[in-house]
């Protein structure tokens, strides 16, 4: 059963069958285990060293899920601390705050209501993934039996960390907005999550005094624990009352969170989705101000070509990564950078510790709209220079031969491997990776026109086995 629900970056899967409290138990008797250890090794010698914070989404199996995940913990000794319903962002927040040994959000993300699940944290919240823990924590979960195990009495306490939390947020909020010297009016579809709770405790609490800002809500509601809409802004029509919003409401622009809150899309004041590689783009410019020239920004190797332009652009170093939140924080670490982003709406960000945050990359567009003192079509038009396909899927038996093929087929292109395969043949570039979470290979492909990218499109597809459209 533990099998089923240990994926490549968190514990995910159906709730009660296979996740239940049991398995909860165990995987969070092994995470102390493992975070502990960790921590150990690697020099907490902290106060804070055996302590380890859990939060926890709207979903309605999360308290019990919680308490089973803190009661296997206590067990092995560790003391928690609660922060309660919160993002998961929070969680990443609050590791570093405290200085604890790490910490769990028990939640599925964007994920229907029946799903539920961990993300997990080792010291300084770095991630743990299938190859830097999760493994480990499977198998110390495997080896440990609830109805045998004799406690070593960990503490539990609960903590709020809203004040903080919120203070450090706002810290990087522009004057402008503030004191309404830029008044900004948004729209938030908080998709019935996370959101719902985190935009009214920072933006909106009396003592942020937030006069420039004007939020409209939708979906703030997340006391059922279930959806309006699927809790997941990269599918189109999950966006649809967000840019009517925007319309209706003749607003700055909009948002619309994913159900943890640590993912984001923005849609423009024309209701028009803004990619988030071209967001990235725009952000570029406010981020490595006052930094050393060439300081690095991480980006996801999908993205734009115009995102490795607009950063040389801006004085700084173009940084690739693979695909994902682990690789995605261990490259920001590893370059220094101040900001990255992904295609699927993580932004990271130096001064959150190396960690996504739909809340830091709110404050980011508000404080980029302020300085640039123009519409957000306008600012992000410069970075749209390309035509690109969007990400296709296709289902294929031997993706290793498929991949195999596409290099054969151009053997003049330029080719790097970081994460599948990436091709440049000069009027137009792809990239063809194995998906981490699905039985898929998925394609993006750019050029200068849009009749150079459906022939290539079509030329590659070929290749690339059925495709799947959803």
């Amino acid at each position: 059963m533990l099998s089923k629900v240990f994926k490549a970056y968190d514990v995910r899967a159906l709730y009660p069958n296979p996740l239940n409290e049991r398995i909860a138990w165990q995987i969070g008797h092994a995470t102390a285990e493992y975070i502990l250890g960790y921590a150990t090794q690697h020099g907490a010698g902290t106060p804070m060293a055996k302590h380890i914070v859990v939060g926890r989404d709207m979903r309605k199996s999360s308290p019990a899920l919680s308490t089973a995940l803190i009661d296997g913990m206590r067990a092995y000794g560790a003391n928690v601390i609660d922060v309660g319903l919160v993002d998961t962002p929070f969680v990443y927040f609050a590791i570093n705050h405290l200085g604890t040994a790490g910490g769990v959000q028990v939640t599925a993300s964007h994920n229907p209501a029946n799903y539920n699940g961990f993300k997990v944290s080792k010291l300084a919240a770095k991630p743990v993934g299938a190859d830097t823990g999760l493994n480990e924590i499977q198998r110390l979960a495997a080896l440990v039996d609830p109805d045998t195990v004799a406690s070593k009495g960990g503490t539990r306490e609960s903590r709020d960390l809203w004040k903080p939390y919120r203070e450090h947020l706002l810290r990087f909020l522009a004057p402008e907005v503030v004191n309404g010297g830029r008044p900004m009016k948004v729209v938030i579809d908080a998709s019935n999550g996370m959101a719902g709770t985190m935009v009214p405790k920072v933006f909106q609490d009396p003592s942020a005094r937030i006069s420039g800002l004007s939020i409209v809500p939708i979906n703030f509601d997340n006391s059922t624990g279930e959806f309006v809409h699927e809790p997941n802004p990269l599918v189109e029509s999950n966006l649809a009352q967000v840019r009517a919003g925007v319309k209706e409401h003749k607003a700055d622009f909009g948002v619309c969170f994913d159900g943890d809150a640590d993912r984001c899309m923005v849609i423009d004041e024309r209701g028009e989705p803004v990619g988030c590689d071209i967001l990235l783009a725009a952000l570029v410019k406010d981020a490595l101000a006052g930094m050393p020239k060439g300081t690095a920004v991480v980006y996801d190797l999908r993205s734009s070509r115009s995102v490795a332009e607009a950063i040389r652009e801006a004085g700084g170093t173009p940084v690739e990564s693979r695909v994902g939140h682990v690789f995605m924080k261990a490259k920001l670490a590893e370059a220094k950078a101040p900001i990255g982003g992904e295609l699927s709406g993580h932004f990271y960000f130096g001064d959150m510790f190396g960690t996504d945050s739909g809340a830091r990359a709110f404050v980011a567009v508000l404080t980029a709209l302020s300085h640039a003192k123009k519409p957000l079509s306008q600012l992000v038009a410069p970075f749209q220079r390309y035509v690109q396909s969007g990400e296709i899927n296709f289902e294929n038996a031997d993706k290793e031969g498929a991949i195999a093929s596409l290099k054969k087929a151009y053997p003049k292109a330029k080719v790097t491997e970081l994460d599948g395969v990436s091709l440049d043949v000069g009027s137009w570039w792809c990239n063809v990776r194995l998906s981490n979470t699905e039985p898929l290979l998925r394609l993006n492909l750019e050029a200068k026109d849009k009749a150079t990218v459906d022939k290539a499109v079509a030329d590659v597809s070929a290749m690339l086995g059925k495709r799947v459209d959803h």
